[in-house]
């Protein structure tokens, strides 16, 4: 039992270094990445017109916030959650419906190919003329773009489930009501919070493309406008923003999924 309980702690210490390497190796990374980039540009091996630096970025940063920054983080950042909780819960309702129907999946697996392939920026003008300019066209391209990846993502995990499992709780009568609580939802869980993770960045890459085409206001319409009157500085101050933006949301999915993870353990 004491050799056990060793072996246990040494395990439990190999783990905790592991986790601190992997810290301190996505701090280095970050950390070198920002020094090259100011040194090249202080240097002129990169043309900081061009590439902008970070001092550079952060000194537009301040100026930005003082000229309404923070409404156009706010627009961008309830664009993204909008047409992300839409399109992960839209998604997982019609991943439930198509595995409940396999008619019906065999019936719409091709238009999810055909859709999922489709250039989303492509529908922009026909989306504005239909929903109008506006918030509303941007959450709405940003719905088209995450909800297609939710739903293949989601059935593949449901389709992932042992069908020998299955097999055994049917000859036992368990209706499709049951198998599915029981079994496929609670076994497809990591695969679902999987597709949350690669949801997030769909959304984003949604609401930018969106902004692009049709905004007023927004990190998008920023980037747009710093490109078009060549202020760099714009552009890049912007970009760093999106990067935190979606690193907060992502941090945020994994800590779900811990959540989620140590109930499963509980029970």
């Amino acid at each position: 039992m004491s050799n056990f309980s060793q072996e246990h702690l040494n395990y439990l210490k190999k783990l905790k270094r592991r986790n601190l390497l992997k810290t301190l190796l996505q701090i280095s990374i970050f950390v070198v990445f920002f020094a090259l980039w100011e040194i090249f540009a202080a240097t002129g091996i990169i043309n900081s017109f061009i590439f902008s630096s970070p001092s550079r970025s952060l000194k537009m940063l301040g100026t930005l916030f003082q000229t309404g920054l923070i409404k156009h983080i706010g627009i961008t950042l309830f664009e993204t959650i909008a047409g992300f909780l839409l399109g992960s819960v839209l998604g997982f309702i019609i991943a439930v419906l198509l595995w409940w129907s396999p008619l019906l999946k065999d019936v719409l697996d091709p238009y999810l190919v055909i859709l999922n392939s489709l250039p989303k920026i492509a529908l922009g003008p026909i989306i504005i003329v239909w929903v109008g300019a506006g918030i509303s066209s941007i959450i709405t391209v940003t719905l088209l773009i995450s909800i297609v990846v939710a739903i293949i993502g989601v059935l593949n995990g449901f389709n992932e489930v042992e069908q020998a499992k299955l097999t055994l709780l049917k000859t036992f009568g368990a209706t499709k009501t049951q198998l599915f609580f029981k079994v496929v939802f609670p076994a497809s869980i990591p695969t679902t919070v999987s597709v949350l993770k690669l949801n997030i960045g769909m959304s984003w890459v949604g609401v930018i493309v969106g902004e692009f085409l049709n905004s007023k206001a927004g990190l998008g319409y920023l980037i747009v406008y710093g490109g078009q009157i060549f202020k760099m500085d714009i552009v890049m101050a912007s970009t760093l923003i999106l990067c935190l933006l979606s690193a907060v949301m992502y941090f945020a999915v994994v800590s779900f999924e811990k959540a989620v993870i140590k109930k499963q353990k509980g029970n």
